[in-house]
């Protein structure tokens, strides 16, 4: 039961995971970090196959990094998103990742955005958005109680309703409070790191 899904704010995008590693029935891990950092304004959710999701998300990594040290300036959100899709497209008619990713980031000038990607390199800016079986049931409860410019609070209380739906509706919903959620805020700095769910 794989869990990723992000919102935007005031001032700040925020992504959500649960840190759980299963294989069929068992629960192997539980402190499972589906969340790259990219660099100091952009993180990368993403579920999908352990394999194809780590192999994947240190490619994207690393390019960006490597655009930047020869350019002398980092890709904006937006860039970074359509050069992740631009690489799952040219994948797909090779050997296609099993991936499905959300991407939140922080431009000076553009501000706060979220992107969803898919494995068939759908993109997709977006105010809200969830990934993996737990979009079944956050979805609904994100279009209800989401408004456009939350501020951290309130999104830390849409996060928990979030959460608790989950836990309350998804059929392996007794096992998610053995997942630690974790939450990473790419505002002026991916170093802000709350941790608590």
């Amino acid at each position: 039961m794989e869990c990723v899904f992000g919102l935007v704010g005031d001032g700040f995008s925020l992504i959500v995971e649960d840190a759980s590693a299963l294989q069929s029935i068992i629960v192997q891990k539980t402190s499972e970090d589906k969340i790259m950092k990219l660099d100091s304004h952009k993180l990368l959710g993403a579920t999908g196959e352990r394999g194809d999701r780590v192999q994947f998300t240190e490619f994207i990594q690393k390019n960006i990094h490597l655009y930047e040290y020869r350019n002398g300036i980092p890709l904006s959100t937006a860039a970074a998103a359509n050069f992740t899709r631009n690489e799952l497209a040219q994948a797909l008619r090779k050997s296609p990742y099993f991936v499905n990713l959300i991407m939140a980031g922080f431009d000076k000038d553009a501000g706060p955005s979220l992107y969803y990607i898919d494995y068939i390199a759908t993109l997709h800016k977006l105010e809200k958005g969830a990934l993996g079986y737990c979009s079944n049931f956050i979805l609904s409860t994100m279009d209800k109680h989401y408004q456009k410019g939350m501020s951290l609070e309130e999104s830390l209380k849409l996060v928990d309703m979030c959460i608790k739906e989950i836990r309350t509706r998804h059929s392996a919903g007794h096992v998610v409070g053995l997942y630690t959620s974790r939450i990473y805020q790419a505002a002026k700095s991916c170093d802000t790191y709350i941790n608590g769910f």
